[in-house]
């Protein structure tokens, strides 16, 4: 057999021309190595599709903004118009019932003229017709001044003329039925005489 020391030479020698082959084969730290043409064209077009994106983003988050703009301004409108109805509403319903309790007031009103001997009871009429004019008036009505002022069409209704050199023209000289009016709103016209 062969000695063991003859073999480690052997191994020896072989180690040093793996490493010069090794050597060759990689290039000096210093050397630069050319490093080829990597396409990153490409990363500039990937670029223009994110922006593109981002510009769609933008015009969607306008457009919904503007949607949302809006459908907040018609519910705006919407809320105004439902306050105004209700509103409306409500002083209709106020006059109506208002002007189907008025002939109580003609009644009172008509009881007082009338001559009666029993003066308690003339007044406890003209109370009870007090007592009347007061809640018409927390609710907003007012008679209509018919007497002595001049005839108005948007208040009154003539269903008499008359002809009389005392009054002027165009005067109120009778009052038929008081007229009333709710704020600026008439529910009743005064029914009246006009002279001249």
């Amino acid at each position: 057999m062969s000695d063991p020391k003859e073999n480690t030479q052997n191994t020896e020698e072989t180690v040093p021309s793996e490493e010069i082959k090794e050597e060759e084969a990689a290039p000096a730290p210093e050397e630069e190595i050319p490093e080829a043409p990597a396409e990153e064209i490409p990363e500039a077009p990937a670029e223009e599709p994110a922006e593109d994106e981002a510009e769609k983003l933008r015009k969607d988050m306008a457009s919904e903004k503007e949607r949302y703009l809006r459908l907040a301004a018609e519910y705006d409108n919407f809320r105004k118009r439902s306050a105004r109805e209700r509103d409306s509403i409500y002083a209709d319903v106020k006059a109506d019932t208002i002007v189907k309790l008025l002939p109580v007031f003609d009644n009172l009103q008509r009881a007082l003229e009338n001559p009666t001997a029993d003066e308690a009871y003339r007044k406890g009429v003209e109370m009870t017709l007090n007592q009347f004019l007061e809640v018409l008036k927390a609710m907003g009505v007012t008679p209509i001044e018919a007497v002595g002022q001049t005839f108005d069409p948007a208040l009154h209704n003539a269903v008499m003329h008359t002809e009389d050199p005392e009054c002027g023209e165009q005067e109120i000289v009778r009052e038929f039925q008081k007229g009333f009016k709710m704020g600026d709103r008439v529910i009743r016209f005064s029914m009246v005489q006009v002279a001249n």
